[in-house]
């Protein structure tokens, strides 16, 4: 009798954890569903340094792979200020071969717009060739950059294939290629 009590209470933790995450993934949805039409999830990632859970992403096409609209929607699980975001942007810039005059053109830029971020929040880029690049945090714009030299820049830091995290992008990537912004990265 016992154990038949502990079984029925296990499923329903089970069903209630279950809707929860349900409902997470789709209110996370939503907000990227105000740039791209019909998103689809290309692969899901984790960020840890050191030991510690810094960040999840989540790579987001389009329902139609060959579109050239995607998304990186980033949760972090740590605090930083908008400015070490900026830094450590500049300095993953270089890294996949950036300038480093024309990354520290792009930093400062970064670092005047970002905001500080705290545990659960996020921040998305969404990048279409038509507007460029656009940094959205917690849904709200909060800035745009033509162009698709700072977007494959920015972006290239977890889809470049000279990316600092090559196991981070091939989550992301999953079983499929990169955005056409990287064509020939497949």
């Amino acid at each position: 009798m016992m154990r038949k009590y502990f079984l029925q209470k296990s499923v329903l933790v089970f069903i209630t954890l279950s809707l929860v995450v349900s409902l997470c993934n789709a209110r996370d949805l939503s907000r990227i569903e105000t740039v791209i039409s019909q998103p689809q999830s290309q692969g899901v990632a984790r960020l840890n340094f050191w030991g510690f859970h810094i960040y999840d992403v989540t790579l987001y096409r389009a329902s139609n792979l060959s579109s050239s609209d995607f998304a990186l929607d980033i949760k972090y699980q740590k605090s930083f200020s908008g400015s070490a975001i900026a830094n450590r942007t500049v300095d993953e810039m270089k890294k996949i071969g950036v300038p480093d005059s024309q990354a520290a053109i792009w930093g400062k830029e970064l670092a005047e717009v970002l905001p500080n971020v705290e545990p659960g929040q996020t921040l998305t880029g969404f990048y279409s060739p038509k507007i460029g690049t656009t940094l959205f945090y917690e849904g709200k714009k909060i800035t745009q950059i033509p162009g698709a030299e700072f977007s494959k820049a920015f972006f290239g830091i977890w889809l470049d294939p000279k990316t600092s995290a090559p196991k981070l992008r091939a989550e992301l990537l999953g079983n499929g290629c990169p955005p056409p912004l990287f064509s020939g990265a497949c």
